[in-house]
């Protein structure tokens, strides 16, 4: 999967300082990831649900939010936003 962009989990993590590992170990699995469904996504983030046209990824013990739009037939990621879950 190509990952578009890097750039907006790194402005979070600079944020979040705790969530950095989390997000940069979503990160390098995701790039290297061939999901073609929701169900593959699952297999390695089984708690990873479809909202609407997103996947929404817990990160950190839930204690943030990743969501994306996930385009399987070009394999592209594109991250909208992260969220605190407070």
């Amino acid at each position: 999967m190509h990952v578009i962009s890097k750039v907006k989990l790194r402005e979070f993590w600079v944020e979040h300082a705790d969530s950095e590992d989390a997000l940069n170990d979503w990160y390098k699995f995701a790039s290297k990831a061939n999901w073609s469904d929701l169900l593959d996504v699952q297999k390695r983030y089984p708690k990873a649900e479809a909202v609407g046209n997103f996947t929404v990824f817990n990160i950190k013990g839930n204690n943030y939010r990743l969501i994306v739009d996930i385009r399987y037939s070009s394999q592209t990621i594109f991250i909208i936003l992260q969220t605190v879950n407070r």
